[in-house]
């Protein structure tokens, strides 16, 4: 998996991501993006990191460079140590473990940042693929948060999955080699497959 800047090119790709109902509900792509809708939505995320809202990412297949999906970091809470994360793959790229391969790259990736210690991510308890990719990414659940956001103009209870910085001795989990359920999880550094 690579996580690469995000580029014009991505923009069939970001249209693929609009079709999906959810997307659009949880983010500023708008549903069913046309090609200047679609690019408009890339450089909002090519403007980001500038905006010091964080860091914006097209998720490619490594071997091949197709674009299947888009995540982010967002520092909303930089001085506290904390910063949440989103992520979203293509339909036609999904059970193919590139959410989780990715998820667990933009994790890597957050423990380069100094003074990060916590990326959470925010999950509506109904989307049990995105449970699963946290899960398999090294994110532990740590609680429902009831009414913590509001989505399509109603607020809606979330699952808060999180990811601590791995301290020296810690075991390596990899969305390869999950921890057994029930065992604390922790994000791992290293190159996802």
């Amino acid at each position: 998996m690579l996580l690469r800047p995000v580029e014009d090119s991505d923009v069939p790709m970001a249209r693929e991501l609009s079709t999906d109902p959810h997307v659009p509900l949880v983010g500023t792509l708008p549903p069913d993006a046309g090609p200047q809708e679609a690019l408009a939505w890339v450089e909002r995320q090519r403007a980001r990191h500038g905006e010091d809202a964080g860091f914006s990412f097209t998720v490619a297949v490594a071997a091949t460079g197709v674009a299947v999906g888009h995540c982010g970091l967002w520092l909303r809470q930089p001085a506290d140590g904390r910063a949440t994360a989103g992520y979203a793959i293509v339909p036609s790229a999904r059970r193919k473990g590139y959410g989780a391969d990715a998820l667990a790259a933009l994790t890597r990736f957050a423990w380069t940042l100094p003074g990060l210690t916590h990326v959470a991510l925010d999950i509506e308890p109904w989307n049990t693929g995105s449970v699963r990719v946290a899960e398999r990414a090294g994110y532990r659940c740590d609680g429902l948060l009831l009414g913590h956001r509001e989505i399509a103009g109603e607020r809606r209870d979330m699952l808060r999955y999180v990811a601590e910085r791995p301290r020296p001795g810690d075991p390596v989990v990899t969305p390869a080699s999950p921890a057994p359920r029930g065992t604390p999880r922790r994000a791992a550094p290293g190159r996802a497959g």
